[in-house]
C-alpha cells in the first residue's frame, strides 16, 4: 500500500468566508471612492451654488475621513457584514446631504442612491437591501418635503415620488437576483469541488477542510479523536471480471453500508480508488475499534446482485487515535495506513490493531 498524507488546506470555513468578505469590502471601497469622485466633479464643474460650496466641501472631507477610517486605519481586525452595512448607511447620509444642498429631488446627483443599492444587493443580501430601500425612500420623502401638506397628500405628488423611486426598486430587484444567482453558482461549484462524483460523499479536499477544524478542536480542548482508513478487499477482481460499472455499484453499496453505522458527528470521505476515510470525533482507541468492527460487519453482510451474480465484499480497516498514534492529522493518517496494510497481511476482512483483551484477574487465596 502506498502511504499518503492529507492535503493541507490553508483555509478553514471561517477563513474562506473572511476572504470572501475582504473581496466584497474591496469592491465596496471602490464604490465609495467612485461616489466621492462623482460629487467632487459635480462641485468642480460648477454644479454647487456659491453659498453651498463650503457645506459640500465639509461633507466631502468628513466622508473621505470616514472612508479612510474604515479602509486604512485598521480599526477592524475582521471584515463583517455589519461593517459593510454601516458603510452603506454613511454613503446614504452623504448622498442625502449633497442632494439637500444641490437642488434636492431636482439634483442630478439623485441617481447616486443607485450606488448604495448596488452595493447592498451585491454584499448584504435581500433583507438588508429591502431595509436600504426603505431608508432611501424616507430620504426622498424628506427631500421633497418643502411642499404644502395638501400637495404632499395629493395623487400627483405621490405619482412623482413613485416615478423617482421606482428605478431604485427595479435596480435593487435585478441586482439582488443576479447576486443570488452568482452565489448559487459559486456554492454549487464549491460543493462539486468537495464532493466525490460517484458516491456523493466528501472527497479528499472536502474532508481535509472539515477534518482540519475538528482535529484542531480536539488538540485545543485535549479531546480524543480517531481516524479509520477503510479499504475494499475485492474491487479489482470485480472490475476485472464484471466491469467498472459493477465496480462502481459495489463502491456505492459499500458506502451505504458504512453510512448505516455512522453517528451524525462522524465524517466519511473517499480517499481515492477503493479507500475511504472515517473521522470519529470524541472517540478514543477502544471506541474506534468498536466502530471499525461495526463497519466491517455491516459491509460483510451486504450482498449485491451484479450481472446475475450475487457479489459480496469485505473491507480491511486500519485505525489510529489521537494522541497515542500521532500529534497531527497527517501522522494519524500515516499510522492508519500502516495498520490497514497489516490488516491486509493478516488475511483481509479485519481491523488492525486488534482490541487488546483485558488482563485476567488473579484470585487471591
Amino acid at each position: 500500500m502506498q502511504m499518503g498524507s492529507l492535503d493541507k488546506e490553508p483555509e478553514n470555513t471561517a477563513s474562506i468566508e473572511q476572504e470572501e468578505l475582504r473581496g466584497i469590502s474591496r469592491s465596496v471601497g471602490e464604490i465609495e471612492w467612485l461616489l466621492m469622485i462623482v460629487v467632487l466633479l459635480y462641485h468642480v464643474f460648477g454644479g454647487t451654488g456659491e453659498e453651498e460650496k463650503p457645506v459640500i466641501v465639509l461633507a466631502m472631507v468628513l466622508y473621505a475621513m470616514c472612508i479612510m477610517g474604515f479602509r486604512y486605519a485598521n480599526f477592524f481586525k475582521h471584515e463583517s457584514r455589519w461593517k459593510l452595512a454601516v458603510e452603506t448607511w454613511i454613503m446614504t447620509a452623504f448622498i442625502t446631504w449633497a442632494l439637500f444642498h444641490t437642488g434636492r429631488l431636482e439634483s442630478p446627483l439623485l441617481n447616486s442612491y443607485l450606488l448604495v443599492i448596488i452595493t447592498s444587493s451585491l454584499a448584504l443580501g435581500k433583507l438588508t437591501t429591502l431595509l436600504e430601500l426603505a431608508l432611501i425612500g424616507a430620504c426622498i420623502i424628506f427631500l421633497g418635503g418643502q411642499s404644502s401638506l395638501d400637495h404632499v397628500l395629493s395623487l400627483k405628488y405621490a405619482a412623482g415620488i413613485f416615478a423617482q423611486f421606482a428605478p431604485f426598486v427595479l435596480v435593487a430587484y435585478i441586482t439582488t437576483m443576479f447576486a443570488s444567482d452568482i452565489r448559487y453558482g459559486l456554492n454549487k461549484v464549491k460543493l462539486l469541488s468537495e464532493t466525490d462524483e460517484l458516491t456523493r460523499i466528501l472527497n479528499r479536499r472536502g474532508f481535509a477542510i472539515i477534518a482540519d477544524r475538528l482535529f484542531g478542536q480536539a488538540v485545543r480542548y485535549d479531546r480524543p479523536i480517531s481516524l479509520l482508513l477503510v479499504d475494499c478487499d475485492n474491487l479489482k477482481p470485480v472490475n476485472d471480471t464484471l466491469g467498472h460499472k459493477s465496480g462502481d455499484a459495489l463502491l456505492i453499496a459499500l458506502v451505504k453500508a458504512i453510512q448505516t453505522q455512522l453517528r451524525h458527528t462522524d465524517i466519511l470521505a473517499r480517499q481515492g480508488g477503493d479507500e475511504f476515510l472515517l473521522l470519529l470525533p470524541e472517540t478514543p482507541a477502544g471506541g474506534a475499534h468498536d466502530a471499525a468492527e461495526k463497519v466491517r460487519t455491516a459491509v460483510e453482510s451486504v450482498a449485491l446482485a451484479l450481472d446475475g451474480k450475487l457479489v459480496r465484499t469485505t473491507v480491511s480497516i486500519g485505525a489510529a487515535s489521537y494522541p497515542a498514534d500521532g500529534s497531527t492529522l497527517d501522522l494519524l493518517l500515516a499510522q492508519a495506513d500502516r495498520n490497514m496494510y497489516q490488516a491486509k497481511l493478516g488475511g483481509r476482512n479485519r481491523v488492525f490493531p486488534e482490541r487488546t483483551p483485558p488482563a485476567a484477574t488473579v484470585a487471591g487465596g
